[in-house]
């Protein structure tokens, strides 16, 4: 069966160096996901995704920092408060952060991301930051993944050597958490004023997400202007509210990833898929990340011994997808790297 036209010209306008209309994205998540459509779709991702990318992967190291029943209360995620998966609040020390920043790093990991709960008290994590900044190396990348903050906050995680940021108005926003979209944008904005590049993605997506509302949060990701987007699934909690609705096959996220780098246009060079898998550099991505610490889709403690993936075993993913990896600091939190 041959592809249809219209999936063609839609192709072919990205390839042309256009921005699709939300109609256009619309058109591709409405796509038979089994399908030549769909084939080439990814295959088209793919090829653009290389292209931009001059076929480099990097790999990202996320340390989480700490655990705790957190009260901003996101349903999907196994540190809130009410799903009852950690009862009692644990930290890692700064030894122990910066021993596992540094091991990340001589592994290969292009940027050191520190998350932390939405609790987790900022002025600690400025200053636990800035012990773990005197460590590595000058050209490190380091990442800040934490909640929202404002426009004081913003230029403190700049002077603590932070290029940038990961945020994202996730799937649910203000339902299935207790922060308003307003709020989430607001810190995006608050960031960017303060010269801090974004890192967003389409997450966390389960069975139950509409179409419109993927549509939605694929518009309001590129809106952000970031250095990259993507697509990851919501990894089920036991116990949770969320887990009567289960989860999306790796091959979904795989086409959402297609669609959304599909959807960045052309000159963006990053695009992730989480967790880390096959099928998502085939279509789209070339962004993992490595998770050490706590991890909020983990019922371990530590995530190492759990769902998260180490530097090497992301790596060797990639190169069966047939990418080289990038050597040294990252290039996608880069402020050359832009939509358009």
């Amino acid at each position: 069966m041959p592809v249809n036209q219209k999936v063609i010209d839609l192709t072919k306008k990205v390839f042309d160096g256009n921005l699709l209309s939300a109609n256009d994205i619309s058109t591709l998540l409405h796509v038979e996901p089994h399908s030549p459509d769909a084939g080439f779709i990814m295959g088209c991702a793919d090829e653009i995704n290389r292209k931009s990318s001059k076929g480099k992967a990097e790999v990202h190291a996320q340390i989480g920092l700490n655990l705790s029943p957190c009260p901003k209360n996101c349903t999907f995620c196994a540190f809130a408060a009410k799903n009852r998966v950690f009862k009692e609040k644990n930290e890692h020390s700064v030894e122990v952060v910066t021993e596992m920043a540094t091991r990340a790093e001589t592994a290969g990991a292009n940027a050191i991301f520190l998350m932390g709960t939405g609790d987790y008290p900022f002025e600690k994590f400025i200053e636990i930051s800035k012990e773990i900044r005197a460590k590595l190396n000058s050209e490190t990348v380091m990442i800040a993944n934490i909640g929202d903050f404002g426009p004081e906050e913003a230029q403190q995680l700049k002077d603590a050597g932070y290029k940038g940021i990961y945020h994202a108005v996730r799937m649910g926003e203000g339902m299935d958490t207790s922060i308003s979209p307003e709020i989430r944008l607001q810190t995006v904005r608050n960031a960017k004023e303060a010269g801090l590049l974004i890192g967003t993605c389409v997450e966390p997506v389960g069975p139950e997400h509409s179409t419109e509302e993927i549509l939605e949060k694929i518009i309001i990701g590129r809106d952000m202007r970031p250095c990259y987007s993507g697509a990851m699934r919501r990894i089920m909690i036991p116990n949770s509210e969320m887990a009567k609705y289960g989860m999306i096959s790796e091959y979904r996220v795989a086409y959402l990833v297609s669609v959304v780098r599909l959807s960045m246009g052309i000159n963006l060079n990053g695009n992730c898929t989480h967790e880390p898998n096959l099928l998502g550099p085939t279509t789209g991505a070339n962004l993992f990340w490595a998770e050490v610490g706590t991890n909020p889709r983990d019922t371990e403690v530590e995530t190492s011994k759990g769902r998260g993936l180490d530097v090497e075993t992301c790596q060797k993913i990639f190169k069966e997808a047939d990418f080289e990896m990038l050597e040294g600091p990252s290039l996608i939190y880069n402020e050359n790297n832009n939509i358009l």
